[in-house]
Formats: C-alpha cells, structure tokens, sequence
C-alpha cells in the first residue's frame, strides 16, 4: 500500500499490523487479539479522519497514487473492452483511452483520462493531460457511438488538458470547445463520472453528459488550488484556502446542482477497494441507463442541453423578490 502525507497515522497502524502478522507466522504464536484491537484503532481513526477532510485534504485524495484509473475500473465493470486508438490525424494520445466494450449485457462506449502507475508509465501517459489528439480521438469514438446508438460512460481524472506549446500550436482550446459542441447535440445516452481529478476544460470536454457523478473523495474545479493561489493570491502555498473558496468537492458540487450524485467509496478511500467501488459505479450506471432509456434521441439531447443551461442560473430578481413578499 502506497500512503500519502493524511494517512500517516493510518500507515503507522497498519505498519504494526503487518509486523505482528509476520511475528505471528514466523513464531508459530497467537496475536489474534493483539491484531484486531489494532484493526479496531485503525478503523476508528479512519473514521474519525474521514468525518472531518477539508477541500485540500480531499484533493490530496483525489490524487492519490493508487486510485482506480480508467483503465482498472473498465476491467472491473466491463467485459469485452476492445481499446481504439487514433484520432486518425496525427497520433494516438495515451491520456485518453476509448474503446467499445459490454456493460451488463448491452454494449456501450467507453472513454476515459488515463493516468499512469510510477514514473515511466505516468510519462508515457502525460500524468492524465491530454493533448488535442486525444480529444479528437474521444470525439470520434463519441460519433462512432451516436452512428450505431450505443451508450457513452466517461470518467474524468486530469489535472487539466496540457499546455504545452505543441499541444496550443495543434488547436487544444478548438478541441476541447468543439468537444463540447458536439457532446450536446448527441441522441445517445452520455453517463460521466468523475473519479479523481476534475480539471477545467480538460474535464469538461468528456464532461456535457446527461448524468454527472462524482466519487466521494474526487474534485471538480475550473482550476487547481495550487494554480488559483499562485493567480489570485500570488502564492502557491495558501492552496489550502484557495480549495476551500473553490468549492471542489463532491458535496458542494452537489449542493450548487453541477452533478447530479455522489457515488460513495469503500472506507479510506477509492484506492482501498477497487471491487467496492467499481460495484457502487456500476449500480449508478444501472440505474442511469434504465432512466435514460425511456427517452427518444431528441429528447435526450434536449435534457441535456437543458441540463447545462441552468448550470449558475439566477434569473432576474423577481423571484427572490416575490419569495420575500
């Protein structure tokens, strides 16, 4: 188990755990009680800690080095996941991955940011950032989808799109805004579901969806908080009150309308199960398409057309006003 900085304490806990479980092997002696009065600190310490994470805390986790990527959650939901690569123009992004694969039973379209595991393989990957050509290529699998009626699922996790100057020179703001464009006029189903990281553009482009999730202990933000502090408040270290303004995290998200569910995690995080939180995805999912198959294409695309146009809707005062009254 990798840890970061917050689970610590939890780490320590564990640590000893792991050291009497091979006293106990190597010695031939019984430590039953002596491991489960550990197991039981480390629970409640879990608990207590998860009851009270701040925004920063909460994107720390979001990040976290062994939290189910894209790629490890299609293999635990999906079978049949046939990877397509290419945007058919110039190469194939590694920090998008799509392809066609079956969903109980009926068969749907993936695609996904892909971070990577270790060093070499997060290089490989972009760290999760793509290029132009991988949202070009997502946006041709998207119509692909829409030609044959099947349903889209994306799960977003990228600190944002890169922005590298090949990647400007290549058009990424044209990528991802037409991503956007194109996301909203489908007649397909278009399920998201935040996971880790949610970016900026870079999220949005696989985000204009009918239903919009975010795990537990994932963000959504126009920006990082290391990035808002360093602009706004000319210091990357205040990003802890920069997360809090921010508004990043599942329950605020949640409560100003940007998605429309919380998808819970094991305890302790995502990354201590990925078989609880593949089932608590999958039981979403479910329960998204049965609900999104009973209606026609136009009417699916107007639910979600209509579905972004009230995001931050205020109106003209007459309500509040009338409420008052």
């Amino acid at each position: 188990m990798e840890y970061i900085p917050l689970e610590k304490p939890i780490a320590d806990l564990e640590t000893k755990i792991d050291e009497l479980r091979r006293m106990a092997t190597v010695q031939s002696i019984n430590l039953d009680q002596e491991i489960h009065d550990l197991e039981a600190r480390a629970h409640v310490l879990r608990q207590e800690m998860f009851s009270r994470l701040g925004a920063y805390e909460t994107t720390q986790l979001s990040r976290h080095p062994r939290r189910p990527n894209t790629l490890e959650l299609i293999s635990a939901l999906c079978s049949d996941f046939v990877e397509l690569h290419g945007d058919r123009n110039f190469f194939d992004d590694p920090a998008i991955v799509s392809g066609l694969a079956t969903f109980e039973g009926r068969s749907i379209v993936v695609i996904g940011h892909q971070k990577g595991r270790g060093t070499k393989d997060n290089i490989y990957r972009n760290f999760g950032m793509p290029r132009p050509e991988g949202y070009r290529k997502a946006l041709r699998i998207m119509n692909m989808a829409e030609r044959f009626g099947m349903p889209i699922v994306t799960f977003i996790d990228t600190p944002g799109a890169y922005p590298g100057v090949g990647a400007e020179e290549r058009g990424q703001s044209e990528a991802i805004a037409k991503n956007i464009m194109i996301m909203s006029t489908l007649k397909v189903p278009i399920i998201a579901v935040v996971v880790g990281e949610g970016g900026s553009g870079g999220a949005l482009a696989l985000g204009v969806a009918n239903k919009v999730h975010m795990l537990q202990y994932s963000i959504y933000s126009v920006i990082s908080p290391e990035g808002c502090a360093s602009i706004l408040m000319k210091d990357a270290s205040n990003a802890a009150a920069a997360a809090e303004a921010l508004k990043l995290t599942a329950p605020s998200a949640l409560e100003l309308g940007v998605i429309d569910r919380i998808i819970p995690e094991p305890e302790g995080g995502a990354h201590r199960s990925i078989e609880i939180t593949a089932r608590n995805i999958r039981q979403q999912l479910i329960a998204d398409l049965a609900e999104l198959g009973r209606l026609s294409g136009p009417e699916m695309r107007e639910h979600r057309i209509k579905k972004f146009m009230n995001l931050g809707y205020v109106g003209d005062g007459r309500e509040l006003i009338a409420n008052a009254k």
